[in-house]
């Protein structure tokens, strides 16, 4: 079991109600709005970022680029090979490449739907980075470490540091 004191959120659009009673319940609420790009800092890390935008996963997936970052994070969230599945591939390695790039490195695990909320979590799954996968991976594949910007990007799914309206919610479990 995970302390609470351990456990830190986000979410952009929590009210002052809702960010005092996460605090009331010993949670650590992230002070700024990192679009995703939260560092493991060598911990272990569990990430539950259910119905994001897949520019928050690649946003996590660039900020962690290393073998040995990637091996500590589990994600559960949207599917990975649902992305890849209805991306064209060409939109995939030009606006989510970090999400691209994991693929082959990635052990995915889908959960079961649960008949009542089908339409809600039909797409969530555990993501895991196995090292000795990721260590199959080519050397290119590690070389590429640039920001994305996301600027080609017609359907950005994401509230960026300066946005007000709501959206996404990662919460990270070290």
């Amino acid at each position: 079991q995970v302390p609470p004191g351990r456990c830190s959120l986000f979410d952009p659009a929590f009210s002052a109600q809702e960010a005092a009673a996460l605090g009331e319940l010993g949670l650590r609420l992230l002070p700024d709005n990192e679009e995703g790009k939260h560092g493991i800092e060598g911990s272990a890390t569990l990430f539950y970022m259910v119905h994001c935008g897949k520019a928050l996963y690649n946003n996590l997936l660039w900020r962690n680029w290393s073998e040995g970052a990637l091996s500590k994070m589990v994600i559960v969230g949207n599917s990975f090979k649902g992305m890849e599945e209805r991306l064209l591939s060409r939109i995939l390695e030009r606006d989510y490449s970090y999400i691209a790039k994991v693929l082959k490195g990635t052990e995915e695990v889908a959960l079961p739907a649960h008949p009542r909320y089908l339409d809600t979590f039909n797409d969530t799954s555990v993501h895991w980075f196995p090292l000795h996968k990721l260590k199959e991976l080519s050397p290119e594949v590690w070389d590429f470490v640039e920001e994305p910007m996301y600027q080609d990007c017609d359907d950005l799914e994401i509230i960026r540091k300066d946005d007000r309206a709501n959206g996404g919610s990662p919460v990270a479990a070290e």
